[in-house]
């Protein structure tokens, strides 16, 4: 996915993809769990902002059925080609530069990662609020790397002294190209200051996942040249780490992902 950081971890559409799927994989569950709290039903009209894979479009198309509507747009609709059928609509649009669905009056919009390339987040989320019929819901979730910046949180060894210092210099990487690395945390607050009501937020990281391995490595292969060329490591601490990873034996955890959601009056 696109963020300010340019094409950091976007560059090559193997180990992007990768990172999606496994990304998918770790937090699918807690996605799922909110929408459901929010009480998304049958004949429910949904807007899915920046899609980025078909599994959230097709938990939203079977609780709406028939009768309900979800539409999902993304800067790059490609990869929701499977999910492209009724009730789901797939379109292409850039929340950062273009401005929300003209037909509005949905009862839920839902966004994971939404402030791809957008420099104003605040602008981004009245964009959201704009479009909900009165009573409707939004459910924004993005992660917060400074919240919990460890890559293993248990530091017990080498092993874990290494993997911990290159997610260090991840996080320098983003943090240069003008990564937001606490977003998550302002979530509440911006949806109360655009007028929502009952806003509530929560945070998982998950700890010691398979998933969590397999996005590790795509990352780190993503950003291996990257690392090297700032001397934040070598070339052989990429290998190490990847090495370590790939024998399983590190307890890893992600960056938090912060979930906020609250109901227009």
């Amino acid at each position: 996915m696109m963020r300010s950081d340019g094409n950091l971890l976007d560059h090559r559409p193997d180990e992007a993809a990768e990172r999606l799927d496994a990304f998918a994989a770790l937090f699918d569950a807690t996605t799922f769990r909110h929408l459901e709290a929010i009480g998304t039903g049958p004949g429910w009209r949904c807007w899915e902002v920046g899609a980025a894979g078909p599994s959230v479009l097709a938990w939203l198309g079977r609780r709406v059925g028939p009768t309900g509507r979800v539409l999902a747009t993304a800067t790059d609709p490609a990869r929701l080609s499977a999910a492209a059928r009724p009730p789901v609509e797939v379109r292409a649009h850039d929340i950062a530069t273009e401005e929300p669905p003209a037909e509005g009056g949905f009862d839920l919009v839902h966004a994971r990662l939404p402030f791809v390339g957008a420099a104003e987040p605040e602008r981004v989320i009245r964009f959201m609020v704009r479009v909900l019929r009165p009573g409707g819901r939004l459910l924004v979730e993005d992660t917060d790397p400074a919240l919990q910046p460890l890559l293993c949180p248990d530091e017990h060894g080498p092993e874990q002294q290494l993997a911990n210092r290159l997610r260090n210099g991840l996080r320098r990487l983003l943090a240069d190209r003008g990564t937001d690395l606490a977003q998550g945390r302002r979530l509440p607050r911006l949806l109360r200051e655009a007028g929502l009501s009952g806003v509530r937020a929560d945070a998982y990281f998950p700890l010691a996942a398979p998933e969590c391995a397999a996005l590790e490595s795509a990352t780190m292969r993503l950003v291996r040249d990257r690392l090297v060329g700032a001397g934040i490591a070598t070339a052989q601490d990429v290998d190490r780490h990847l090495a370590n990873v790939a024998a399983g034996a590190l307890d890893l955890s992600s960056a938090p992902l912060v979930a906020a959601w609250g109901r227009k009056p």
